[in-house]
């Protein structure tokens, strides 16, 4: 039998989540599968992915029936099939959180993006989704935006566990990882136990590559100084990587540190670094790039289906997260070279605003087929 390279990943002290939750795998025991035999202790969901689930799948047609019969709303047919979806991975990830003590075996789901400027909006939802999926490892995905931060820091102070998503710069990962410790701090403050909160800051990727690839492709039209198309061509491709290495050295300072230090000594669980977006978008790089180079200790990376295939058959496992570190603070800094002139703080901003506009466009879309499926089934 070929060697699955994830559960050698494992070794290393990064955990491997699946980034994608159909009701499908649920049902045909994939899930199940994958958590038993393939090294799966993890998953997310987010909007665009339960749309690409739900709409033109009869799967849900009987539960969209019954949300009728109900007189609900299109929101809550909405919620009753995705908690439903939660709540069944939830179970079938139940002995990987009870095995590795609340480490992992979480399922996240993300408040609905169309408040990712609301705090106290986000707090109210993730609290009610806390309350009414029921499930221990439940994660509630909070946006890393200014009005996110405010909440994360209140629902983790409530005990309810949160991953923090959205996160381009190193910046934004550090204020999460704060935000997080101030949750714990508040909550520990008041004589309640923190031992049993996990938190994970999804750091994004090939979003990143892809934005400065294309900046840089723009750059090299025309150019026939070949040092200058030698200078921009190095830099294609490696700004993610170099990104999530410096992001790893600032966790481990946040870790090191005496208010943290005092946290860990009640029992709280350090806020592990997930790498998210670990889909490689451009056919020419290798197709487990944002894999082989960042498995570390205290990590998670979240892979879609086609990324765990490929993983599993070729990536090169090694931990290599605090490899090339100093090219990478190299790297970043190269980009205000005046040849090169890439504003990366703009480029993390405009990622974050697109970012949740990925998500509100498919979750408006899917409110949108949910209406058409609704009149489709109604009774006439």
């Amino acid at each position: 039998m070929a060697t699955n390279r994830l559960l050698e990943i494992k070794q290393f002290g990064q955990s491997i989540w699946m980034d994608n939750l159909t009701r499908d795998i649920v049902k045909s025991g994939e899930l199940k599968d994958m958590v038993e035999n393939k090294g799966i202790c993890g998953i997310t969901s987010n909007p665009a992915i339960f749309e690409k689930a739900i709409a033109g799948n009869v799967i849900y047609d009987a539960d969209i029936e019954a949300g009728i019969n109900a007189k609900l709303p299109i929101y809550k047919i909405y919620e009753s099939l995705i908690f439903d979806d939660i709540r069944n991975a939830c179970d079938i990830l139940r002995p990987i959180y009870d095995s590795s003590e609340g480490l992992d075996g979480y399922v996240s789901i993300e408040v609905p993006p169309t408040i990712a400027h609301d705090t106290e909006a986000t707090i109210k939802e993730a609290r009610r989704y806390y309350q009414e999926i029921g499930r221990d490892n439940v994660m509630v995905k909070i946006p890393g935006t200014s009005s996110g931060l405010p909440a994360v820091e209140q629902v983790i102070s409530e005990g309810i566990n949160v991953n923090v998503t959205l996160l381009f710069s190193v910046d934004s990962y550090i204020e999460s990882a704060w935000a997080y410790i101030r949750g714990l701090e508040k909550r520990a403050a008041e004589g309640k136990d923190i031992s049993k909160i996990a938190s994970v800051a999804s750091f994004f990727l090939s979003r990143i590559d892809s934005n400065i690839d294309g900046k840089i492709d723009a750059k090299l039209k025309g150019i026939d100084d070949a040092s200058l198309s030698a200078k921009l061509t190095a830099v294609k491709g490696k700004v993610a990587i170099a990104n999530a290495k410096i992001a790893y050295q600032e966790y481990k300072k946040i870790v090191t540190s005496d208010r943290w230090k005092a946290l860990s000594a009640k029992g709280a669980n350090v806020q592990r670094l997930l790498w998210a977006s670990t889909g490689t978008k451009d056919p020419s790089y290798s197709d487990v790039m944002y894999v082989d180079e960042l498995v570390g200790p205290d990590t998670v990376n979240t892979l879609p289906p086609s990324t765990i295939e490929a993983c599993a058959d070729h990536c090169d496992v090694d931990n290599r997260v605090e490899t090339k570190v100093d090219e990478a603070y190299q790297l970043i800094k190269s980009l205000k070279d005046p040849d090169i002139n890439i504003d990366i703080d703009k480029v993390m901003e405009e990622l974050l605003v697109d970012g949740i506009d990925k998500f509100v466009k498919p979750f408006e879309s899917l409110m949108s087929s949910l209406e058409d499926k609704v009149s489709n089934l109604s009774p006439v």
